[in-house]
């Protein structure tokens, strides 16, 4: 996977699961918490992007999902 996404992979992405599901971000995996997802800021202009925050963390990751992004179990 390249390393960066566009709003429109994103969204393509998530429409191929359940909507009703929490989301969270997997960030590092030498500390493989959950983290909540916070605001969204979007930055117009030719160089603009699409930031979405941390805003704190959930636990530690299911063994499942450690092991589909191929990170070590803690």
């Amino acid at each position: 996977m390249s390393h960066q996404i566009t709003v429109r992979q994103l969204i393509h992405q998530l429409q191929t699961v359940d909507p009703d599901l929490p989301a969270y971000f997997a960030i590092n995996p030498d500390w493989p918490y959950a983290h909540y997802i916070g605001r969204i800021i979007e930055v117009p202009g030719p160089n603009g992007a699409v930031y979405l925050a941390e805003n704190g963390q959930e636990g530690v990751l299911p063994p499942q999902v450690r092991t589909e992004l191929c990170w070590a179990d803690v």
